[in-house]
């Protein structure tokens, strides 16, 4: 049972390692790494330009697939010690039973577009062969970095099986997110293909056979495919629907309940297909791109004024609510909705079936200050902030990581399959109303230890009837994420709960049936 933990890796190989007590204190039980891939670490400095003050720090940008960032290496050590502390750091996470997975970009290179052509590698060799091209020879843009490589062309296919095969068999890496994965699904021409041939090679590949392959299902040429990626019953998916469904309900739109209730369960409306399985389905509500969760519950809009693009860049959709102000505030009311509503979202992803995955720093409430395109930004506003951690152990990140613990030790949370009528009860005669934006369901355990879950997106209290636990258990209240820390996750639960219960506005519980 995966708890997936979404990192930059900039500058930090052998110190990854040493911060492994962090992500076991945290729960965490994989790490997926941002590209590490030889990149163009000065891609934004090659000529004057709105970016050029920026720095590539995401790695969106491959020169080498076969190689890990030399810079990466400590002091600058060069391509030789960053192959060894990598390995270094893979075999000590390992060690810790933390799976690695890559983030890897075969949907372009660094070789730009034909406006300002960047020549280093593929573009000198055989342009035709490696990039897709329109019939007038132009380069085709599916990534929204200038080229896309022609991935379903026999020889860059062969190029990519090996680069993958190279990264398990010589590094031991668990698996790989492949970024813009859509791409991997055109054919030489840029038209979708319906069984594209490197997604099944790398399906039904033995070296690959053992690896997690998760696929982010969307390009920028607006090939979506959140729930009909080709799968081969092997690939998993970036679950993007997850991420919008539970944003919209927990701040409090009309008419997403039922969207809600669906994603919690498993997106069996996504994956319920031949032989897949809720765990097909990676849910977030936070990745690397876009608000972090902090500026998620405290920002209306983008604010990316630094990255030079007059606030063009970076998403628009973010469903996100600033909780009555924009941006950093001293107001005590609306700094415990925040804190409250960064609370439910990570109780609704920790409790859903599926993967879960967080991004690196939601665990104590990390800000970029609005920017929700941060690429460029070789700053703390990237960075994780460790004396920030440390400041706020003992109530945010207390509950963060509780919530994982929690769910890790409760295996009602990551069933094999997709629920079942004696699995979940609904809580629920008003699924039809539009305003209503309360949900309660108990998930059954066979041994009777039951939990109830209920979440209050409405601006006013709810005196709830609880359901009848089982035969001689009673309600102990886990989780109230309107109490303050540490009332508000108790691991072995509090007793004396009543056949009612009163829930916050903005708040959600959890409650388990216990002797």
């Amino acid at each position: 049972m995966l708890t997936i933990y979404c990192i930059s890796l900039y500058k930090l190989i052998l110190l990854l390692a040493y911060k492994i007590p962090h992500l076991l204190e945290l729960g965490i039980n994989a790490v997926e790494l941002l590209p590490i891939f030889e990149f163009d670490e000065l891609e934004l400095q090659r000529r004057p330009n709105p970016r050029d003050h920026m720095i590539n720090t995401w790695g969106y940008s491959t020169i080498n697939f076969f190689a890990p960032m030399s810079r990466y290496a400590s002091a600058g050590g060069g391509p030789a010690n960053a192959s060894q502390e990598f390995k270094q750091m893979v075999k000590a996470l390992h060690s810790a039973s933390i799976e690695v997975i890559l983030d890897v970009v075969y949907n372009h290179t660094n070789e730009a577009d034909d406006p300002n052509p960047y020549t280093t590698s593929f573009r000198g060799i055989d342009n035709k062969v490696y990039y897709m091209l329109d019939d007038k020879g132009q380069l085709l843009n599916f990534s929204g970095c200038g080229n896309t490589l022609n991935c379903n062309h026999p020889v860059v296919m062969e190029l990519i099986l090996d680069s993958l095969r190279h990264w398990v068999t010589e590094y031991h890496v668990d698996g790989f997110r492949f970024d813009l994965a859509s791409i991997l699904c055109r054919g030489t021409d840029g038209s979708p293909l319906n069984a594209p041939p490197l997604i099944r090679a790398i399906a039904k590949d033995a070296v690959l056979s053992r690896c997690k392959i998760i696929a982010e299902p969307w390009d920028c040429g607006g090939l979506y495919l959140v729930g009909s990626f080709p799968n081969w019953d092997r690939w998993a998916e970036w679950n993007g629907k997850y991420r919008d469904d539970v944003r919209k309900f927990i701040k409090g739109d009309s008419g997403t309940k039922g969207s809600f209730a669906t994603r919690v369960s498993g997106s069996s409306d996504l994956y319920r297909v031949n032989k897949r399985r809720p765990y097909h389905g990676i849910n977030f509500v936070i990745a690397h791109d876009g608000f972090s969760l902090h500026d998620l519950v405290s920002y209306n809009l983008k604010h990316n004024e630094a990255n030079g693009e007059g606030g063009n860049d970076g998403c628009n959709d973010n469903f996100s609510w600033n909780c009555g102000f924009e941006g950093e505030t001293d107001d005590t009311s609306i700094r415990a909705l925040r804190s409250r509503q960064m609370k439910n979202f990570h109780l609704a992803l920790m409790v859903s079936q599926g993967i879960p995955m967080m991004l690196m720093g939601d665990e104590y409430g990390h800000t970029r200050y609005g920017n929700n395109n941060s690429y460029g930004h070789d700053s703390a506003i990237n960075f994780l902030l460790w004396d920030q951690l440390d400041a706020r152990k003992g109530d945010h990140f207390r509950f963060f990581s509780n919530v994982i613990k929690y769910r890790l030790g409760h295996k009602i949370f990551s069933h094999e399959n997709f629920l079942s009528e004696n699995e979940i009860t609904w809580h629920e005669d008003n699924w039809d109303n539009y305003e209503s934006k309360f949900l309660a369901f108990t998930l059954h355990d066979k041994s009777g230890g039951d939990v109830y879950l209920a979440f209050n997106a409405h601006d006013y209290f709810l005196k709830v009837l609880l359901p009848t636990p089982p035969t001689k258990r009673r309600w102990y209240r886990v989780v109230d994420t309107n109490l303050e820390s540490p009332d508000d996750l108790v691991l072995d639960g509090v007793p004396g709960i009543g056949k009612t219960y009163s829930i916050a506005p903005y708040s959600s519980i959890l409650l388990e049936a216990k002797f």
